[in-house]
C-alpha cells in the first residue's frame, strides 16, 4: 500500500524549509513545482541579499570593494566553504565564476591536450546539447574531426540508462586513444546518477583526464569530488542551487593541480591576489581553482548564491538526500502502481542510481505526452518537457512535499481517464 502523503509530510523533519521559498501560485493556490532541475525556486532571503549589495553600491560606490565585513574585493570567497561542502571538495578546489559552458571550455583548455595518438573525447549519447557543442568545437579547434574523435556512448538496445560496464568496455577498447572522459553526475534526461569515483578510477587506469558536468548533481546528490579523483568539474547554480536565472556557475579543480603549470586562458582575477594590483605584465596564477578566474566576479550574481547556500547549510545535504530518496521513491511507486499502463519510467528504480528526478514517457506517443504535460501545467503542476518525448518531474527536498507528488499522480490519473 502506498503510504499516506499527508502523514509523511507531517513526519518530515524538513517540512519547515518550504516556507523559506517563494512558491508560484495559480488561481490563489500554491503550484506543485517540479522544475527545480531547470530553475530552482527563489529563496525568500534572496531579496534581502540583493538589496544589501544595492545598498552598498548606493552608499559606498567603489569603496564598497573594501568596506564592511562582506566587502566586494574578496566577495567570491564568501561562497567558497559552502560550495566545497556541497561538492565534497577542499576550499582551494572550488570557485564560483562565469557560466557552466564557459567554465567547461576553460577546463578543456587545460585538460584536453590532444596528441596524434590520444585525441578522442568520451561523452554519453544524448548529452546536454551545450556539452556536446563544447566538446565538438574543442575537437575541431585542435584540428580534429568530431565524426571520428567524439565517442558517444548510448544505452544498450531496449535500455534507458548506461551501465558502468559499458564505460569500462569502451575504455578497454579505446582508452589509449581517449584524451578526456567528460561525464555527467546525473544525466539530465533520465535522471540517472553515476558513480563518479568509479568512472574517474577507470579513466585514470588508461591515462585519460576526467571531468564531470554536475549541472544536475550539485545540491542534488553527494558528489565527493576530491575523493573521486576527478581532474575537474563544472556546474551551474540556477537549478538545485536556487541562485536565479543565468546565475554564476562553479568550477572544481583537483588539489593535485593547485600549483601545476598547465596551459590555460588567463585573466587578471586569476592572478595571485597578493600581487594582482601591481598591474604587471606577467601572469602568476593563484593556487587552486581561483587561478582559472578571468574577471572580477559579478557581485549581484553571487549574492543569491550566498542566500541559497545558507539554506543548504541549515538543512544539511545528508538530510536532504534522505528526503529526496523518500520523495522519488513515493512518486515512482505511485506511478508504477497507478499509471503503469500509461507511462514508462525512464529513471532507475534503484534509489542510489537516481537523483531527485523521475522522468517518464507517455506510452501513447509524443503528442499524447505533450497533451499530458500541458494539462498538468493548466492545473499549476509545473514539470519540464524535454524533446523528443520526456516529461521530467523533480521533487526537490528543500521545498517539495509528498502532497505535491500526490497532486501530480492524481492529475495524471484524471487526465488519462478523460482521454480514453
Amino acid at each position: 500500500m502506498i503510504p499516506d502523503p499527508h502523514h509523511l509530510d507531517y513526519l518530515d523533519p524538513l517540512r519547515a524549509m518550504r516556507a523559506q521559498f517563494a512558491i508560484p501560485q495559480l488561481h490563489g493556490k500554491d503550484c506543485a513545482y517540479f522544475c527545480g532541475n531547470s530553475l530552482g525556486l527563489m529563496p525568500n532571503s534572496t531579496a534581502d541579499a540583493l538589496q544589501r549589495v544595492i545598498t552598498q553600491w548606493r552608499s559606498h560606490a567603489v569603496e564598497a570593494h573594501f568596506t564592511d565585513s562582506d566587502a566586494w574585493m574578496p566577495y567570491h570567497e564568501l561562497v567558497r566553504d559552502g560550495l566545497a561542502r556541497l561538492a565534497g571538495a577542499k576550499p582551494i578546489e572550488v570557485v564560483a565564476m562565469n557560466t557552466l559552458t564557459s567554465n567547461l571550455h576553460l577546463m578543456m583548455v587545460s585538460f584536453y591536450q590532444p596528441t596524434p595518438q590520444r585525441r578522442k573525447i568520451l561523452i554519453e549519447a544524448r548529452a546536454f546539447p551545450s556539452d556536446r557543442h563544447a566538446v565538438a568545437s574543442q575537437i575541431a579547434f585542435h584540428g580534429g574531426d568530431p565524426t571520428f574523435d567524439l565517442i558517444e556512448l548510448a544505452p544498450l538496445p531496449g535500455a534507458h540508462t548506461i551501465e558502468l560496464v559499458q564505460i569500462e568496455e569502451v575504455l578497454a577498447q579505446q582508452g589509449e586513444a581517449i584524451a578526456l572522459v567528460l561525464w555527467p553526475g546525473v544525466q539530465y534526461a533520465t535522471g540517472q546518477r553515476f558513480d563518479l569515483a568509479a568512472i574517474a578510477s577507470m579513466a585514470a587506469r588508461f591515462g585519460c583526464k576526467v571531468g564531470f558536468d554536475l549541472a544536475h548533481a550539485i545540491g542534488n546528490v553527494p558528489v565527493d569530488l576530491h575523493d573521486s579523483g576527478a581532474d575537474f568539474a563544472v556546474w551551474c547554480s540556477y537549478k538545485y542551487l536556487n541562485s536565479g536565472p543565468g546565475a554564476i556557475a562553479g568550477c572544481f579543480v583537483h588539489e593535485r593541480h593547485a600549483h601545476a603549470q598547465l596551459p590555460r586562458f588567463a585573466g587578471w582575477w586569476g592572478h595571485q591576489s597578493s600581487t594582482r594590483f601591481r598591474m604587471g605584465p606577467e601572469f602568476v596564477p593563484s593556487p587552486g581553482a581561483d587561478g582559472w578566474q578571468l574577471s572580477n566576479p559579478c557581485i549581484l550574481s553571487l549574492a543569491p548564491l550566498r542566500a541559497s547556500l545558507a539554506l543548504f547549510d541549515h538543512a544539511g545535504l545528508p538530510a536532504l538526500r534522505t528526503k529526496s530518496i523518500a520523495l522519488t521513491g513515493w512518486l515512482s511507486e505511485a506511478l508504477r502502481a497507478e499509471l503503469a499502463q500509461h507511462l514508462e519510467i525512464l529513471t532507475p528504480a534503484d534509489a542510489q542510481q537516481r537523483g531527485c528526478q523521475i522522468s517518464v514517457r507517455v506510452r501513447a506517443g509524443r503528442d499524447a505526452g505533450r497533451l499530458a504535460f500541458d494539462y498538468l501545467a493548466s492545473l499549476g503542476i509545473i514539470c519540464d518537457w524535454r524533446e523528443p518525448d520526456v516529461i521530467r518531474a523533480a521533487p526537490t527536498p528543500l521545498y517539495n512535499s509528498f502532497d505535491d507528488c500526490r497532486r501530480l499522480v492524481d492529475a495524471l490519473l484524471l487526465h488519462f481517464r478523460s482521454t480514453r
